[in-house]
């Protein structure tokens, strides 16, 4: 049972780090419709960013606030130069231009910071929690610990922030029906800006994790694959479906990897979140907190 509840307890741990970077797939697509490709690549150049000014000898706090400044301009920039010409195009195109953005990014980032992996300490050692481990026989690294505790009160954070305060509301009216906010004087544009700011602030606090776990590289870009069978799903405008579905996939996906992986060969849990997903699509194609759209013909 120990050693159930140690694989389970490392599942949801990496859940809600899978959450995390579909977070930032949530805000956006709940605010603009825009389902963002190079999440991942902002992840990547964030972390980056942030190891390349450390290695240069800055303040570990004074990097996080220049790193996070880089990264709400950057999303400011986006917002501003690549998908506000494009407003009113299909869906289809705005996806292209996240596409093109992700190689822009990692272009620009390998070009700028070169394109070695990089360690990233955060002060929190990769080593079971004693009083856990002795007590109760349990191991759960005390950096995945940090990790998920870090990310959850993100989470929490901005769901609070979403329900309670003026620009929160604000950015569900814009969710709810572009037009009708536009009427009773929300300004669009500006609220996509401040999305997107914040999308880059959430995409920080994922690659500082992400980065820390597995060391600031290349293959960062592809956490945000990780997170397509949690926003199925959760659903792709619902932030509790976000945290839900991370914790489903998290557990899941370990649980398979160490009681079916015997007997297909291993290698289960880089697979199993999207047989997941794809099931779960033949079930409730809008996922758990997605609302049903009903076309009237």
């Amino acid at each position: 049972m120990s050693f159930f509840i140690e694989v389970l307890a490392g599942g949801l741990l990496a859940g809600v780090m899978y959450s995390l970077v579909a977070l930032g797939f949530v805000l956006i697509y709940k605010a603009s419709g825009v389902f963002n490709y190079a999440q991942g690549s902002m992840v990547f150049f964030a972390a980056l960013c942030f190891v390349s000014l450390l290695e240069d000898g800055i303040n570990f706090w004074v990097a996080i606030v220049i790193t996070l400044a880089v990264m709400v301009v950057l999303g400011v920039l986006t917002e501003r130069i690549v998908l506000r010409p494009l407003v009113n195009q299909p869906p289809i195109t705005l996806f292209m231009a996240t596409i093109g953005l992700s190689f822009v990014l990692e272009g620009i980032s390998q070009l700028i910071w070169g394109s070695q992996p990089h360690g990233l300490e955060l002060g929190i050692q990769d080593v079971p929690i004693d009083w856990l481990s002795q007590k109760a026989n349990i191991n759960i690294s005390q950096l995945d610990f940090f990790a998920a505790f870090v990310a959850g009160a993100l989470v929490a954070g901005l769901a609070v922030f979403f329900q309670k305060t003026r620009i929160g509301r604000a950015l569900r009216a814009v969710a709810d029906d572009h037009q009708a906010a536009l009427s009773i004087g929300i300004p669009l544009q500006h609220i996509w800006m401040i999305v997107w700011a914040v999308a880059g602030f959430v995409a920080l606090v994922a690659g500082l994790m992400w980065g820390a776990r597995n060391g600031v590289q290349y293959s960062l870009t592809f956490v945000a694959l990780k997170a397509l069978p949690v926003l199925i799903l959760g659903g792709f405008e619902s932030i509790p479906g976000a945290i839900v579905g991370g914790l489903i996939i998290g557990a899941s996906e370990k649980i398979a990897e160490v009681y079916l992986g015997p007997y297909v060969g291993g290698g289960i849990e880089s697979w199993f979140p999207y047989v997941l997903a794809l099931a779960f699509l033949l079930v409730r194609p809008q996922g758990l907190f997605g609302e049903k759209i009903i076309d009237r013909v």
